[in-house]
C-alpha cells in the first residue's frame, strides 16, 4: 500500500470514529447536557467540535507516521492506538447517550492510561508521532477533570 493511501486511511479512521461518537453527543447537548450543573470554567459548547476535529487530525498524522515505519513493534503500537480510539468512542456513548458521568469518569481514566501507553509505544518508533498525541492527552486530561466535576455537581 502506498503512503498516500495510508495517510488517507490514517486520517479518516480517527475522524470517522470521532464523528460516530459525536452522534451520541449532538443530540444530547441541547437536551440532557443543558440541564446539568457545570463549573464556571466549562468551555462553550461550540468549542468542542473544532478542538476534537484538530485532535483527530493530529492523531491521524501520528498514526500514519507509525504505520509507514519499518519498526518491528509497530503492530503493538497500532493495536494500542486502536484500543484507545475505541475507548474514546465509548466515552461519548457512556457520558452522553447513557447519561452516566460517574461511569464515564472511570472509563476516561482507562482511556487516559491507554493514550499514555500509546504515546510511549509510538515514541519508540517515531518521536514526532508521540509528540503529536500530547495535545490529545492534554485535552483528555482536561476532559477528565471536567467529567469528574460535572459528576460531582450532579450527584
Amino acid at each position: 500500500m502506498n503512503n498516500a493511501l495510508k495517510l488517507i486511511i490514517a486520517l479518516a479512521t480517527p475522524l470517522l470514529i470521532g464523528f460516530s461518537g459525536s452522534l451520541f453527543t449532538i443530540s444530547e447537548i441541547e437536551n440532557w447536557y443543558q440541564t446539568l450543573q457545570k463549573p464556571s470554567w466549562n468551555p462553550p459548547n461550540w468549542l468542542f467540535g473544532p478542538v476534537w476535529t484538530a485532535l483527530y487530525v493530529l492523531m491521524g498524522i501520528s498514526l500514519f507516521l507509525v504505520w509507514r515505519s519499518a519498526a518491528s513493534q509497530k503492530s503493538t503500537a497500532i493495536i494500542l492506538f486502536a484500543l484507545q480510539l475505541v475507548l474514546n468512542f465509548f466515552w461519548s456513548f457512556i457520558f452522553f447517550k447513557e447519561h452516566q458521568p460517574g461511569f464515564a469518569f472511570a472509563e476516561i481514566l482507562v482511556l487516559w492510561l491507554m493514550i499514555l501507553l500509546t504515546i510511549f509505544s509510538f515514541g519508540r518508533i517515531n518521536k514526532v508521532a508521540a509528540w503529536l498525541l500530547v495535545p490529545y492527552m492534554s485535552w483528555v486530561s482536561f476532559a477528565a477533570v471536567l467529567n469528574f466535576t460535572i459528576w460531582q455537581l450532579n450527584k
